[in-house]
């Protein structure tokens, strides 16, 4: 009879298998690295994962990811305050941080609309979004949800409930491929997208 791994690598096997982009092999190969590592290198790992667990959270004003109550882009008094853009994810902010093509302020509405999903305006921070825009100098709302059809109706509900608090509204350009995510895109066609940008 073929025996497995020893349940408690079996077990860590199993919990790094539910990581995303994670498949079998490559848990496996992660179990085994942990393994060989040193117990203080797995000590300070441990740590690091409950650290992010139990300190990590939503920034109040943009729902980005902060280790205080405002995050340090909201707190940036160098920022340009009569901005914001409006991306699905803390993973596009980064990806826009990274570019350096953006210095203004952001709204992150954790998710887009699919209503095969369930997921509805109530469920994203949009409510957030034009409550910020109503009590603040807000003279541009920049839509950077992705080029995917989720993004595009995400992009088309924003636009129809901020064209009534006469703010300036506009769209990344399709430096963006259909289909396609902020996240992975390079810093040349951010660039472009932000550069070519279209009015509502």
């Amino acid at each position: 009879m073929r025996k497995g791994f020893p349940e408690p690598m079996e077990t860590l096997i199993k919990q790094f298998s539910k990581m995303p982009g994670i498949g079998a092999r490559s848990a496996q190969r992660m179990t085994f690295h942990i393994l060989k590592s040193a117990k203080e290198d797995v000590e300070e790992l441990t740590r690091s994962i409950k650290n992010v667990k139990e300190n990590i959270r939503f920034c109040k004003t943009c729902n980005n990811l902060s280790d205080r109550e405002t995050c340090s882009i909201c707190s940036d008094n160098t920022r340009d305050k009569i901005k914001i853009c409006v991306v699905e994810s803390p993973a596009s902010v980064y990806a826009m941080e990274k570019s350096g093509i953006y210095n203004g302020l952001y709204h992150v509405l954790l998710g887009e609309l699919s209503p095969i999903d369930g997921v509805g305006p109530d469920e994203l921070k949009i409510k957030e979004l034009v409550q910020r825009v109503k009590g603040s100098k807000i003279e541009e709302v920049i839509i950077a949800t992705d080029f995917t059809t989720e993004g595009e109706t995400t992009a088309l509900y924003l636009f129809e409930i901020l064209k009534p608090l006469k703010v300036k509204i506009s769209r990344l350009a399709r430096g963006v491929p259909i289909g396609g995510t902020l996240e992975y895109a390079d810093v040349g066609t951010l660039q472009m997208a932000f550069e070519e940008r279209k009015s509502a």
